[in-house]
């Protein structure tokens, strides 16, 4: 995906990654390895007749965005609208395949018919639209379009959340099984296969699962809860000699390296600034993230924001300079709770239910490069680390890091939510990508202008040292309880419908709106190796 190619995720993320061998990709889309076919689903202790391979859990589209690497000005508003249409129509087509679980377990052929047909003819359109709005400035659009805008669907028992059982989790944490995550693996996902919530709420309420799992249906399932007091620990000591953001890049800094850090206090969002856009990926869009983002750090940040708005706004942070925009998806726990956007776009309309919690801590933290010195970054650089549509996308972009406090030196998961023992947090860290191409503010995909150090730490193929933004969210969350087979008071991070709220889709996103002053105070704190 152009120079993005080049980037390196810390040590653990690619480990952790690389052991989740249940997930395998094709064609931008997903198929889990341990598929079973079983033309029996087990509901409520009764066991009921299913059309097999019918019924279908979610649906998976190419991510046209990311295969959009450069991106004509003239033609970039009109194509971004054209982007975030094509995620409005996946969220409706989820809508309906969730609203219609008895029809497809009656007919093997209703989801082709009524969904995935519908849904091809209506993202054909907008992809020759794109390419119109290429060809109207003068530009050739990228080949290949036409092969995006198929749809596949996975059946039901084929999401199995945990792959082979604890095999993601237990991969990375040396060949742990899923016994660990108590009997998660042997019922095939624990209630995903049941379609009788129909993406509504459960019968039993109060954030028992049902449909896909979850108080809404769409997730979180059992298996995306593991224990972390049963993880064998996956954080090496050499990771732990640098804890850039609490998880490490797991190599020793040289003479050359830049060891300071320096911090910002923008607080937790206590004020509650909230919305369901995201000007980054899709400007001008209303509700353009489909889930809720905490925003600290600037104020006015909405889908119509720009570069002076933010220039203008206020900041919740302790140093004015910094008017830099900080925002994540809220984590919410499943508990019966009627939030303020229970009926709304992006909250409950779209599965997104439940209490939002606010963390009890909001660490920002600035970090040097173990090889060399840092640049000051561009004022307006956007960097997005992670992926939203990690379990659908695959695990590229993927970045996500939970764990609890007290195990955070031992234990890091990606693809699992932490049950953590009493009197400790979780903790949710990201760490963004710390190299910059010396140019461009951002890129077509959003990705292309920035990378991760390599396994070395240095920036590959003329891409410059930045300091590396890292951050540390903390939160007091009632323990989740599981008890044969489901999770009663789950708790997860919003995102898109159809990805079932896993924790692999966990990101954050960050604009870069620093003053010139405090830009170098920054950079000279890293490079002289204080603690600012």
């Amino acid at each position: 995906m152009g120079r993005n190619t080049r980037k390196r995720r810390s040590s653990l993320a690619t480990k952790a990654i690389a052991a989740s061998a249940a997930l395998a990709l094709g064609g931008g889309g997903l198929i889990w390895a341990n598929f079973y076919a079983s033309a029996h689903e087990e509901n409520s202790g009764q066991n009921r007749t299913k059309a097999a391979g019918a019924q279908m859990a979610t649906i998976s589209c190419p991510d046209v965005g990311q295969k959009l690497t450069d991106v004509p000005g003239g033609a970039k508003a009109n194509v971004d609208k054209e982007l975030a249409n094509l995620d409005k129509q996946i969220t409706e087509a989820y809508a309906r395949l969730a609203a219609t679980r008895r029809a497809q377990q009656n007919d093997a052929n209703f989801a082709q018919n009524a969904i995935f047909g519908p849904l091809k003819e209506k993202r054909s359109a907008a992809l020759e639209r794109i390419r119109i709005d290429f060809k109207r400035v003068g530009a050739t659009a990228p080949d290949g379009l036409d092969a995006l805008a198929p749809c596949t669907g996975t059946p039901a028992g084929q999401t199995n959340a945990g792959g082979n059982g604890g095999g993601q989790n237990g991969g990375q944490n040396g060949g742990q099984n899923g016994g660990q995550n108590g009997d998660q693996n042997q019922n095939g996902g624990q209630g995903q296969n049941g379609g009788q919530a129909g993406g509504g709420q459960d019968q039993n309420g109060g954030g028992q699962q049902g449909g896909n799992g979850g108080q809404a249906g769409n997730g979180p399932v059992a298996a995306d809860f593991v224990d972390i007091t049963k993880v064998r620990p996956n954080v090496s000591k050499k990771a732990n000699t640098r804890k850039a953001g609490r998880f490490g890049k797991g190599r020793n800094s040289t003479k050359g390296a830049s060891t300071g850090t320096f911090s910002v206090n923008c607080g937790v969002n206590q004020n509650k600034n909230y919305n369901t856009d995201n000007v980054i990926v899709a400007p001008g869009v209303t509700n353009g993230a489909h889930h809720t983002h905490d925003y600290v750090g600037n104020q006015d940040v909405n889908a119509f924001s720009n570069n002076d708005t933010f220039a203008a706004a206020g900041t919740s942070c302790d140093k004015k300079g910094d008017k830099s925009s900080y925002y994540w998806p809220v984590m919410r726990v499943q508990d019966g709770t009627q939030e303020f956007d229970q009926n709304n776009d992006g909250g409950g309309k779209e599965g997104n239910v439940g209490k939002i919690l606010t963390a009890k801590q909001a660490e920002i933290k600035y970090v040097g490069s173990p090889t060399s010195k840092v640049v000051g970054m561009p004022k307006f650089l956007r960097i997005i680390t992670g992926d939203a549509k990690a379990f659908t996308n695959g695990t590229a972009n993927a970045n996500a890091h939970f764990s609890c406090t007290g195990f955070e030196d031992k234990v890091q998961l990606t693809d699992k939510y932490p049950i953590c023992p009493k009197g400790s947090d979780v903790v949710r860290s990201f760490a963004f990508q710390s190299c910059w191409d010396g140019q461009n503010t951002d890129s077509a995909n959003h990705r292309s202008h920035v990378a991760f150090a390599d396994a070395n730490g240095n920036c590959a193929g003329g891409f410059k040292a930045i300091p590396q933004l890292t951050m540390r969210l903390v939160y007091s969350v009632p323990t989740p309880v599981i008890a044969n087979g489901q999770v009663k008071n789950a708790y997860a991070v919003d995102g898109f419908p159809e990805q079932l709220h896993k924790p692999i889709n966990d990101h954050d996103d960050f604009i870069s709106v620093m003053d010139q002053n405090l830009m170098n105070q920054v950079v000279s704190c890293v490079n002289t190796g204080r603690k600012c």
